[in-house]
């Protein structure tokens, strides 16, 4: 016997149980973007390795031990997308887009990472992210974390928090690197194997290890606000103030440094304790420095991007249920001539832009086990020709969710003005 096909461990299927809570999460975010003036853009799930190695780079976990890599036909590396940002960047240097002015685009879609699956981390899981370039004024700063708190209060979620910091310039960092690599050189024996191997090349993500046997250690070490150049303390000084005025509340967390490379001055979290240890579900910053290193002229940048499987787990910890679907119209009929007329008819009522689903029934049975399928199936109106409708031109229309049996039978034959009161009907019956 043939062994039973899975999907891979760490990917999910999202059943029709499910997609609604994602849709309705999905259209309230981009209905936020699209009101900041963010236009959406497309991305390929497979880039060169070369573009993640050279931005996220090639000393963070995500480069040496959880991207999905491969030799193509032609002996190219290729890798499964592991995030969003590289790739924007990418496009826009490729296609022209970083003309000097404002520049404000949003991808949606699925990110791969081979890491342990476990609740709200999956190999394939799936993320919202935008991106502002042009501006490198801590007003733009300010406006994106700004619209993300928005974002939280479209979807009505109350228990997010704000965490903000200042990585510096990349001077002020390098300096501040040498007194951290200091500080845990003279603690080695405390440190675990993945904080030993990231003391030489890149020891800030240090700070960002989630061992809770280091929590003491990390909290002693040296604090990277004091070690901010004179411009990063302003603008982040600035940035706090803006954010006061526009009622945001946040908390600097000197530790928060963010575990990819290209991030300089502002990096934020939006986390919530609900979801446990690993509660981050929005996360962004600058990366002024990114857009040059892969080629293109200087642009200073800042973007996000949320994981939905987070967003959705913190929705359903809320009790935070998408609306309930509009019910739809259920076609019931005789088989033959009947049921030939009925498909007629379902396929005019759907090429209604205003009209609901309309389900017609195709396992047959007396008009009783019909009504019960279209009952279960959630059906608002049920329409129901059988020979009697169909010799008399008419067609028989029951209202099933009314507190008493309401049923009327209709003319068939002005099909148009049929369905203009049809769709009247759903609120008011009024046929």
């Amino acid at each position: 016997m043939a062994s039973k096909l899975q999907a891979v461990r760490g990917m999910n299927d999202l059943l029709p149980a499910t997609t609604p809570a994602w849709r309705h999460a999905e259209q309230r975010l981009q209905a936020v973007l699209e009101r900041h003036g963010y236009q959406e853009i497309r991305l390929p799930l497979v880039e060169p390795t070369e573009l993640f190695a050279r931005t996220i780079g090639e000393v963070t976990d995500i480069v040496e031990k959880e991207m999905y890599t491969f030799l193509d036909r032609n002996g190219d590396s290729l890798t499964l997308r592991p995030e969003g940002t590289a790739g924007v960047v990418r496009a826009g240097i490729e296609h022209g887009l970083f003309q000097g002015q404002l520049l404000r685009l949003w991808y949606q879609g699925p990110m791969f990472r081979h890491e342990r699956p476990q609740r709200g981390r999956y190999r394939q899981f799936h993320q919202i992210g935008a991106e502002c370039f042009g501006s490198a004024e801590p007003e733009l700063d300010a406006g994106l974390i700004a619209m993300t708190a928005q974002c939280w209060h479209e979807l009505g979620l109350p228990s997010l928090r704000l965490e903000i910091n200042s990585l510096g310039s990349r001077q002020a960092r390098g300096a501040y690197r040498d007194r951290l690599q200091e500080y845990f050189r003279g603690n080695c024996a405390a440190l675990d194997e993945d904080s030993l191997r990231r003391l030489e090349s890149n020891p800030l993500r240090i700070l960002d290890s989630k061992n809770p046997d280091l929590a003491a250690l990390i909290a002693a070490a040296p604090s990277l606000p004091e070690h901010l150049d004179d411009d990063s303390r302003a603008h982040f000084e600035r940035l706090c103030a803006l954010l006061d005025q526009l009622g945001v509340a946040y908390t600097i967390n000197p530790r928060l440094v963010r575990g990819l490379d290209y991030y300089g001055r502002t990096v934020f979290e939006w986390v919530s304790d609900a979801l446990g240890a690993k509660g981050t579900v929005c996360a962004g910053g600058r990366y002024d420095t990114l857009v040059e290193q892969l080629g293109g002229r200087p642009t200073p940048a800042i973007g996000f991007a949320l994981g939905l499987e987070r967003l959705l787990d913190l929705m359903a910890v809320n009790g935070l249920e998408p609306p309930a679907p509009r019910g739809g119209w259920y076609l019931a009929s005789t088989p033959g001539a009947c049921r030939a007329q009925a498909l007629v008819l379902a396929q005019q009522l759907r090429a209604q832009s205003n009209a609901p689903t309309v389900l017609m029934d195709h396992a047959g049975g007396n008009f009783g086990k019909q009504l019960q399928r279209a009952d279960k199936a959630g059906a608002e109106i049920a329409l129901i020709l059988g020979e009697d409708e169909l010799a008399a031109g008419t067609i028989t229309v029951r209202l099933l969710r009314a507190t008493q049996a309401t049923q009327e039978t209709v003319s068939i034959n002005d099909l148009q003005a049929t369905i203009a009161r049809l769709i009247t009907a759903q609120e008011s019956f009024a046929i």
